[in-house]
């Protein structure tokens, strides 16, 4: 693990993906350099018994199914079922043309290749389904490691990889019976196909809602992470005993475990990083380097051997490449997306060192054409390697493409507006409808939404305007009776929400927020909550759209947050942002701070208070212009904040009011701020105020 590490660190640092000094590290330590320089010391590092074997062999599947877990979660379903003609034309080509080029070599190769249970039609069909094959988990090192996992081609080579994997491990299973029988079941074939097709089925439908209602519980836990954790090690091993029962290959079970933990509403946020992080630094590199462990280099002194070697590698690297290459551009996709995967699915590695695992053992191969089958992988995920590198330098992707990364990497760079769900709060009425709306208009679609409806024994509220409101979202309801509704929330909060939302009418009751129910969920909700108040004059109809919103902004991560709700309104309905710094009066009289950067202390009060001003605004202003919104920015000075920005609010004609407010306890009630309360308690808008759980 150690050497892997390094040199895995070593091709990081020249700009190759660690997966190749990973894999270089079993070639070192294997037979082919430690065991010919010191055989004594070979044999005393890794002895040649089965117990050892298999001690290191079992630590790498663990690592190899990791992998496809960690691959699962990177696999968009929806992106590749949009995807999918390019995706199977790609695997078609990417499948058919290496295997006939297999096959031919299998018919040319010596029969000093062939093992001494072989016959030349076997020989071949195991040479025919390894030149074929990718290999799922390395494909997604490689596309890991340069950071093209999300790429349209990034997800075509993953959608294709899986399909070569599945096709693979069948044709092994096939092959492997014919191998040692000398026929094939017919009866085992369509189990383990009519099986995997079930087992599908099964997983995203009855799997999904058993590992959903599994994660909800343990939200309610004390070790969150911890049971997430638990529940993921377990659906990966419980998934694979299921498809290799069927006599398909266990990894895939694993990498299917990751698509449905990925797809869980209820899935700890952090567990795919503790997961990578578990995989890349430990699992990852045992697995790839005993995957090179496999090589025995010494074989190749054999110049016959060696010019055999050197041809099946070539017609497996070309062969896989204009495969792939000319079912991209049979599904219309632009020559250097199909350069890309043809690249890409180059990648080889667990499948065929299988495949030459198993074939040995049958006598199909023998030790020269066993290396010459694991010497395969290992040169063609470097080709992979180097190839990909080069083909996507400088290239960004069609328009459409790149947008969507910008907004995911802005997605996940936010503070409060991310694809995490949403909970929202309602009693049916106006209030909850233009908390709706605010929210549905600010959040991606990919947030799922789950009302909890607050009503005693024999209410009902009507739902049917805020359904309306969310109507192409995805949408839960629950129900709570109002005696219950405080606990009801909280233990609902828990569940791994990224935000709240309520709707409340304007209250005039001394010493509240809002609303008694508002206050007690500000008191004990760990999640950000997103309060919005209707305006004063009750009679004033919801607007279907806000025409224009003021947002105070002081730079704070709260007021950071609630520009991320006025910046992606305003980029869903086109309402024009008025981003607002008032300067207290204080400020542009006050002394000269000692502690300012020398070019700021040369300036007068006002002048540095100004300064100071316009930088807060630019700031905001760039979270805007990060979704090509233009916002009017505005300085105002005044002896009260709220007064100034309740008189923006009217000279500007303004119809809704965003604010960030941190939450603080004053005695036994929630306090957001003087400023935030007086312009809640006065505003005669629509005020939405964007609260960050309790500071210490």
């Amino acid at each position: 693990m150690l050497v892997a590490r390094i040199l895995g660190w070593v091709m990081v640092q020249i700009g190759m993906p660690r997966v190749i000094g990973e894999l270089g590290a079993g070639v070192i330590l294997g037979p082919s350099v430690f065991g010919r320089v010191w055989p004594e010391g070979f044999d005393w590092f890794l002895p040649g018994s089965e117990v050892q074997n298999t001690a290191i062999q079992v630590v790498s599947f663990v690592g190899v199914a990791l992998l496809l877990v960690l691959a699962g979660f990177e696999t968009d379903l929806g992106l590749i079922s949009k995807l999918g003609r390019p995706a199977m034309l790609v695997a078609l080509g990417s499948m058919l043309l290496p295997a006939l080029g297999g096959t031919a070599l299998g018919m040319l190769l010596p029969g000093g290749f062939l093992g001494e249970e072989a016959s030349r039609s076997t020989f071949t069909m195991f040479v025919a389904v390894a030149v074929s094959v990718s290999s799922l988990a390395v494909v997604a090192k490689i596309l890991s490691d340069l950071g093209l996992m999300r790429r349209d081609f990034g997800q075509i080579t993953m959608a294709v990889g899986m399909t070569n994997d599945v096709i693979g491990w069948l044709a092994l299973g096939i092959f492997s019976s014919l191998a040692a029988s000398g026929g094939v079941s017919a009866v085992r074939i369509v189990i383990s196909i009519g099986g995997l097709l079930v087992f599908l089925a099964l997983a995203l439908t009855v799997g999904q809602r058993m590992l959903d209602f599994w994660l909800r519980q343990t939200k309610r836990g004390s070790d969150v992470l911890g049971a997430a954790v638990t529940t993921a090690v377990v659906t990966m091993l419980g998934f694979g005993v299921i498809t290799q029962g069927l006599g398909v290959e266990a990894v895939l079970g694993a990498f299917v475990a990751g698509v449905i933990l990925h797809r869980s509403r209820f899935v700890d946020s952090r567990l795919e990083g503790y997961l990578e992080r578990l995989t890349s630094s430990f699992f990852a590199p045992v697995f790839f380097a005993f995957a090179g462990l496999k090589v025995n280099l010494n074989l190749l002194s054999d110049s016959s051997l060696l010019g055999w070697t050197v041809l099946l590698v070539a017609v497996a690297i070309v062969s896989k490449f204009l495969g792939s290459y000319y079912g991209a551009r049979w599904a219309k996709l632009s020559p250097r997306a199909a350069m890309a995967l043809g690249a890409g699915l180059n990648a080889r590695g667990t499948l065929e060192i299988v495949i030459g695992t198993v074939g040995l053992s049958l006598g199909v191969f023998n030790d020269a054409s066993f290396t010459v089958i694991v010497l395969v992988p290992l040169v063609t995920s470097i080709f992979a390697s180097i190839a990909l590198r080069v083909v996507v330098w400088n290239w960004r992707g069609s328009d459409a493409e790149v947008k969507r990364l910008e907004r995911e990497e802005m997605l996940k760079s936010n503070l409060l507006v991310r694809t995490s769900r949403m909970l929202l709060l309602s009693r049916g009425g106006p209030a909850s409808i233009a908390a709706a709306q605010l929210m549905h208009f600010t959040w991606p679609k990919e947030a799922h939404v789950t009302v909890l409806s607050v009503a005693g024994r024999q209410v009902r509220f009507d739902l049917t305007p805020i359904s309306n409101v969310l109507y192409d979202r995805e949408v839960s309801y629950r129900r709570v009776r109002s005696e219950k509704v405080l606990k009801a929330i909280t233990n609902e909060a828990r569940l791994g929400y990224g935000v709240i939302g309520m709707g409340v009418e304007s209250s005039e009751e001394a010493g509240r927020v809002v609303s008694p129910l508002v206050d007690e969920v500000l008191k004990f909700s760990p999640t950000p909550v997103v309060v919005v108040r209707r305006p004063k004059d009750s009679e004033r109809p919801i607007p279907a759209a806000f025409g224009k919103a003021v947002v105070p902004t002081s730079g704070s991560r709260t007021s950071r947050g609630a520009v991320e709700v006025a910046a992606n309104l305003s980029g869903q309905l086109g309402t024009r942002l008025v981003l607002a710094h008032v300067i207290h009066r204080s400020e542009a009289i006050g002394a000269r701070s000692a502690v300012l950067p020398l070019r700021l202390s040369r300036l007068r009060p006002g002048q540095r208070a100004e300064h100071l001003s316009q930088q807060v605004l630019l700031k905001s202003a760039a979270v805007a212009k990060d979704l090509s919104v233009e916002p009017l920015l505005v300085t105002r000075t005044g002896a009260s904040t709220a007064d100034e920005i309740l008189a923006l609010v009217r000279e500007s004609g303004a119809d809704l009011v965003i604010m960030g407010a941190s939450l603080r306890r004053l005695r036994d009630r929630p306090f957001l701020g003087h400023t935030v309360e007086q312009v809640l308690n006065r505003c005669e808008v629509t005020v939405a105020i964007v609260m960050m759980p309790f500071e210490i």
